[in-house]
């Protein structure tokens, strides 16, 4: 798992008078017909096109993935999603690289740069860039601008890396003086192992906000608990791309864009509990920890393994979602599938894992549209079909484990929803230690001053102590509930927080 920043307004009198009402009560009576969902074009996933013809000789469906390929005889699902776009944050401030744009491509790392009018996504070209290859720092620039107030706003960014064969990582700056002030994100980091957020020839929008920020300098600075010492004045800003130094890498910059953050609606940010894999301790451990504090989780469950040890029964399910308010969500039909992981089966295959999920989620009375890819992976199937294009046939969101920035309202790309994983409070087992979820200037700090969407995944809970980084003991996830209570961030479940845009 990448992590790019492991160490690195107040509300209104009439919505705090709303607020007593208790956000998670009115996202009852929203009902499940009010779902949305973010994206990109029709279904939403990496800007591929969705289209589902029923036949009515065959039954079967096609999905045109937009890019030179079509794949026949899928069968329509039987429960396709009834979420919808949320509400576009429009940006306050925008460049697009059109025509005109006083952006510079630059850097001793450029071997070409130029404006592209075959590969673009919004108006008629982009601004493309191919590296040296050398591992030297490349970048997209503009300096001297009016100066940009980020109060309450975030950085969208919107590119495409052609081939991420030799991507090593993606930062941002923005700043005065040319830079020589300035604040810093390393939004990217690129693994050779694990599922990227960036995939070759994906339009890629990502959402950088004060919580991610990695690093400052000049008279730009951050405190010990990583707030900024300013957030406005900002003359100049640089997208920057480094190669792995073994050959070059082509990208294009279609959009730098400043848009409205969710501070003043969630001024202290939100915190969805996830649980992976329909664990026994789920029901055992965790829900007598989280009934105290009234927290509700999402668990995001394998319908073949239901009834078997080690994990948990229907009625422990149901007594979940209909006794404690949780969410049972979507992680794969057959165990088979979830421990071989979607990458290594075939799309027709993925594909009737994910119906046959769906079907008997809804045949069991659990009704979240919302899902996570096994073993966080969402790469291509073994056919060459991305996978979060199928996932979306049949769920609103599916959630990855990449957390390389924390997770935005509205989501950047819903079907890559970033968690962070891995946190346990055993002794030199790997992972993210609990404490740098709930210390000073954590995870928890840092969603609760920036009005963000942590979402954490967790597995197993156990008595004692943890031996696995899958694993939290009893004690640590009271302190994990207790710091979030103390900090006044309000938990929702992944189906609650998505249906805030009814």
């Amino acid at each position: 798992m990448s992590r790019a920043r492991k160490h690195s307004a107040s509300a209104a009198a009439e919505r705090d008078s709303r607020a007593k009402v208790g956000r998670r009560s009115a996202l009852g009576l929203m009902g499940l017909g009010g779902l949305l969902t973010a994206g990109g074009v029709a279904a939403g996933v990496a800007g591929k096109d969705l289209i589902l013809p029923a036949s009515a000789e065959s039954g079967t469906g096609a999905v045109d993935l937009g890019v030179g390929g079509r794949l026949e005889n899928l069968i329509p699902p039987t429960y396709a999603p009834t979420g919808r776009r949320p509400r576009y944050r429009r940006a306050t401030w925008s460049e697009q690289f059109q025509e005109g744009h006083e952006w510079s491509p630059g850097g001793e790392g450029v071997a070409s740069a130029g404006a592209d009018t075959e590969v673009f996504t919004r108006g008629d070209r982009s601004c493309r860039v191919t590296t040296r290859g050398d591992g030297v720092q490349s970048f997209v620039r503009r300096t001297g601008m009016e100066p940009i107030d980020l109060e309450g706003k975030m950085i969208r960014l919107l590119f495409q890396v052609e081939d991420v064969a030799h991507l090593d990582r993606m930062e941002f700056y923005v700043g005065s003086r040319e830079l020589a002030n300035h604040f810093s994100w390393t939004f990217h980091y690129h693994s050779a192992e694990g599922t990227n957020y960036v995939q070759s020839g994906d339009w890629v929008t990502v959402h950088l906000q004060w919580a991610d920020v990695t690093g400052a300098d000049g008279t730009r600075k951050l405190s010990s608990r990583g707030e900024p010492s300013v957030r406005s004045g900002f003359t100049d800003m640089s997208f920057a791309v480094y190669d792995d130094g073994k050959g070059p890498v082509t990208y294009r910059l279609q959009a730098v864009e400043v848009v409205p953050d969710t501070t003043d609606v969630f001024p202290k940010g939100v915190v969805s509990i996830t649980f992976d894999d329909s664990h026994e301790s789920v029901h055992g451990l965790a829900r007598p920890v989280m009934d105290r504090y009234g927290m509700p989780g999402t668990l995001y469950n394998i319908a073949g393994a239901i009834g078997t040890e080690p994990f948990m029964g229907i009625g422990q399910m149901r007594s979940l979602q209909d006794s404690s308010g949780w969410e049972m969500a979507g992680h794969a039909y057959s165990l088979e599938a979830h421990d071989a992981s979607y990458p290594e089966l075939a799309a027709e295959e993925v594909d009737e894992d994910f119906r046959k999920l769906r079907e008997w989620l809804v045949g069991h009375g659990f009704t979240s549209e919302h899902f996570a890819y096994p073993h966080g992976a969402f790469g291509k199937t073994r056919d060459g079909v991305p996978v979060d294009l199928l996932a979306a046939r049949h769920f609103t969101t599916a959630r990855s484990i990449i957390s390389e920035t924390t997770e935005s309202f509205a989501p950047a790309m819903p079907y890559r929803l970033k968690a962070l994983t891995g946190i346990n409070d055993g002794k030199e087992i790997g992972g993210e230690t609990l404490a740098d979820v709930i210390e000073a200037g954590g995870a928890l700090d840092r969603c609760a001053r920036g009005g963000d969407w942590l979402i954490l995944c967790l597995h197993r809970i156990v008595e004692g102590v943890p031996t696995q980084n899958t694993e939290l003991s009893t004690e640590g996830l009271d302190r994990l509930m207790r710091e979030i209570d103390k900090r006044g961030i309000e938990v929702l479940t992944v189906q609650e927080a998505m249906a805030y845009y009814a």
